[in-house]
This record gives C-alpha cells, sequence and structure tokens, in this order.
C-alpha cells in the first residue's frame, strides 16, 4: 500500500514539474498579447457598444471582456482600478486598460473615445 501511495505521488510530482516548464512558456506569450488594448464593458451597457464599434471601425486591436459574465475579469478590472488609484464608488463602464493606463467612460463620453486612439 505504501508503494502505491509513494509510486502516484512520485509520477505526480515528475508530472507537475514538467508540465510547469510548459506552463512558464506559455505565460510568456499571454505577456505579449496583453500589450493589445482591454475594454471591460457590459453588452446590456449602449456606451461599451458603442466604444467596441468605435474601435473596430478604427481596426483597433483590443480584447473585450464582459464583466457581467465574467467575475474574474470583473475582480480584476477593479483591481487594476485600485491600483491606478481611480475610486470605483461610482464606476462607469466601459473601462479600458490601454497598455496600463486605466481609463474610465467619464461625463464626455467623445472626450473619452478620443483618448483610445
Amino acid at each position: 500500500m505504501r508503494a502505491l501511495i509513494f509510486s502516484v505521488l512520485l509520477v505526480l510530482a515528475f508530472t507537475n514539474i514538467s508540465y510547469g516548464q510548459v506552463a512558464s512558456s506559455t505565460s510568456l506569450t499571454e505577456k505579449k498579447e496583453t500589450k493589445k488594448m482591454i475594454v471591460y464593458g457590459s453588452d446590456t451597457c449602449h456606451y461599451c457598444l458603442d466604444a467596441k464599434a468605435y474601435l473596430k471601425e478604427r481596426k483597433i486591436d483590443f480584447i473585450y471582456y464582459d464583466v457581467d459574465l465574467n467575475l474574474v475579469k470583473q475582480r480584476e478590472m477593479l483591481v487594476k482600478l485600485q491600483k491606478a488609484g481611480i475610486s470605483v464608488d461610482n464606476l462607469s463602464l466601459p473601462v479600458v486598460d490601454l497598455q496600463g493606463k486605466m481609463l474610465m467612460n467619464g461625463a464626455n463620453f467623445e472626450a473619452f473615445l478620443k483618448k483610445l486612439n
């Protein structure tokens, strides 16, 4: 019985080590992909839909996350806003991560869109 448990643990340890190296190489490619603009929004928000259309018209590459459906990305957005010193008390969608610079829709939507260029 001890030999069986030991052999299972040994196999798991070697599997973790070999797959751990693969995971680190894929994380490097993910970091390169995050250079794109990230838009956090909701498909029920007309400003979010207008921002997506604006970016598509101008052929600007972006990644869109619906924070109503993807709670992990919602938490990621909130953490990024807090790290940037932006208050989440009056959160207004869409929120854009422009290569580390966080932008949030404010009172003037047209001015917000111009910042995305």
